[in-house]
């Protein structure tokens, strides 16, 4: 088995060779661009990010859709006026033309002018023995501009306190990235294929 990237726009988007040795150099890669498509990573100034920084993917190629079936706002908003389609994952490119996906665009917060992934806060925390599950959205703050709130599902019988949780993400990821606020709950919303819906924890409270 290896890792791969696809969205129904495009098909599949990434994919890891098989050779066993690029599979365990490359780990935690999605792989290499399809070979149909053109592949850019770009920075908030719509410019090529450099290897190793993040961007958002965007995407050319015949495989890529011309549109969404009678929506044109959402066609002229998903692509530039010369013809890339903006996927609104975030991914980073290494100095070999591996790709590592970070996380959707839309979930990004910026807290004290500094970019927050959630996907990477999360791991942090599933990598807890005692969590099962967890999500982690932008809320506001009047000091940071946005700070992290955590929702978080504890494995059957196990207790686990805010300030435990926060010293366990200090301990693997930057200050600034430890969300200010952790809710427990018994189980997160979910659509049928299996995605959180982070649209319904930002009512929760």
């Amino acid at each position: 088995m290896v890792d791969g990237f696809g969205m129904t726009e495009a098909g599949t988007v990434l994919g890891m060779p098989v050779e066993a040795h690029q599979i365990a150099r490359k780990a935690g890669s999605a792989g290499l661009p399809a070979p149909s498509l053109s592949l850019r990573i770009v920075d908030e100034d719509g410019q090529d990010a450099a290897a190793g920084e993040p961007g958002e993917i965007w995407l050319s190629g015949p495989n890529v859709t011309p549109g969404y079936w009678n929506r044109p706002d959402e066609t002229a908003q998903a692509f530039t006026s010369d013809g890339w389609f903006r996927t609104g994952d975030i991914a980073r490119r290494d100095e070999d033309g591996f790709v590592t996906l970070v996380d959707r665009r839309k979930d990004m917060f910026i807290s004290g002018g500094e970019n927050v992934y959630p996907a990477e806060v999360e791991m942090a925390l599933l990598d807890h023995p005692d969590i099962s599950d967890v999500a982690v959205i932008g809320i506001a703050d009047g000091r940071w501009g946005e700070v992290g709130r955590a929702f978080v599902v504890l494995k059957a019988g196990c207790v686990l306190d805010p300030a435990a949780l926060a010293a366990h993400c200090a301990d693997r990821i930057a200050r600034y990235k430890v969300p200010k606020e952790f809710l427990l709950t018994d189980a997160l919303p979910r659509t049928a294929s299996g995605k959180i819906q982070k649209h319904i924890l930002r009512g929760w409270r």
